[in-house]
C-alpha cells in the first residue's frame, strides 16, 4: 500500500514527504481547504485536486506538518475521504465547517464547536450501529474551545444535529418540495428542546468513524443561519464566520500538540 494512490483522494503516503503529517484539517468546500493551505501554512504542496477534493500539505508556523483536506458536501462523501486518509497515516481530524443554529442565542457570525453528535445519517449507519455515540475526542476539543477563548471569538460548545439532506432534512420547506414528511414536521423545535445547537451534515459521521476506526476528531463550525428567524444562509457574515472557525481551528492544532 506504500506506493498506493487512492482512488478518490489522488495520493498515497509516498506523496506526503519524509515527515508526513497525522493531522488533517478537513472542509467540506474545496476553496477553503485552499485558503487554509495559502494563509495558514508554510512549504504548502498541492496534492490533488481529484474530483474537487482539494488536498495541500505544508507545516504550520511551530513546525507541525499539516494537511488541509475537501471532505465533500455530506456524510457518504466523507465517509470515503476520511477512510483514505486513515490509510495514509492520519490521526487526528479537525473537521471545519458552516451551520445553521436552531437556538435564538447562538447569533449568525459565532462558532459552534460540537461535543457530540445527535446523528441521523445513513452513512453512519454502514459504520456502527444506530446507537454507537457520535462523540468528539475530548482533548481535541477542549483545544478547540482554549483556542477560541484566547482569540476572543465567541463561540457556543453542545450538541449539533448531523443529518443527510439541506432542505427536508433540516425542516426548510422553502425549496423544491414544500412537503415534509410527518415524522420531520416540528422536529426543529423537538431539538431546540434538546439542547441542540445546530443543523450540519457531516460530524455525525466523522465521530462514529473516530470512535470505530480509532482516531481524534472534533468539529468546529460558523454559523451561517439563524433557523429561529428563518431558512436563509446569511452571506453577509458567512466569511467573517468561516474564517474565525479557521483561526480556532489553526491555534487549537498549536497547543494540541
Amino acid at each position: 500500500m506504500t506506493h498506493h494512490h487512492f482512488y478518490h483522494i489522488g495520493f498515497g503516503r509516498d506523496d506526503l514527504g519524509l515527515a508526513p503529517p497525522t493531522i488533517a484539517l478537513l472542509s467540506g468546500d474545496p476553496e477553503r481547504a485552499r485558503l487554509i493551505a495559502q494563509n495558514y501554512l508554510q512549504d504548502v504542496v498541492k496534492l490533488s485536486e481529484n474530483r474537487g477534493l482539494n488536498s495541500y500539505v505544508g507545516r504550520l508556523a511551530n513546525g507541525c506538518s499539516v494537511l488541509s483536506a475537501t471532505s465533500g458536501m455530506g456524510a457518504p462523501s466523507l465517509s470515503i475521504v476520511v477512510n483514505e486518509l486513515v490509510q495514509v497515516g492520519i490521526r487526528q481530524i479537525i473537521r471545519i465547517g458552516t451551520c445553521g443554529s436552531i437556538q435564538p442565542y447562538v447569533p449568525v457570525g459565532t462558532l459552534v464547536i460540537s461535543s457530540a453528535a445527535l446523528c441521523r445519517q445513513g452513512a453512519a449507519n454502514d459504520i456502527a450501529p444506530m446507537e454507537y455515540p457520535a462523540t468528539a475526542d475530548p482533548f481535541l476539543t477542549v483545544a478547540l474551545v482554549k483556542a477560541a477563548r484566547e482569540l476572543e471569538i465567541e463561540h457556543y460548545l453542545g450538541i449539533t444535529a448531523s443529518v443527510d439532506t439541506f432542505y427536508e432534512g433540516q425542516e426548510r420547506t422553502d425549496s423544491a418540495n414544500p412537503f415534509l414528511l410527518r415524522s420531520l414536521q416540528g422536529i426543529t423545535e423537538e431539538y431546540r428542546r434538546l439542547n441542540v445547537l445546530n443543523y450540519e451534515m457531516e460530524c455525525g459521521t466523522l465521530f462514529k468513524m473516530a470512535g470505530v476506526y480509532g482516531f481524534a476528531a472534533a468539529c468546529v463550525c460558523g454559523v451561517v443561519a439563524q433557523r429561529t428567524l428563518g431558512e436563509d444562509i446569511i452571506l453577509e457574515q458567512k466569511d467573517v464566520a468561516v474564517n474565525n472557525a479557521i483561526a480556532v481551528a489553526v491555534r487549537g492544532l498549536e497547543s494540541f500538540e
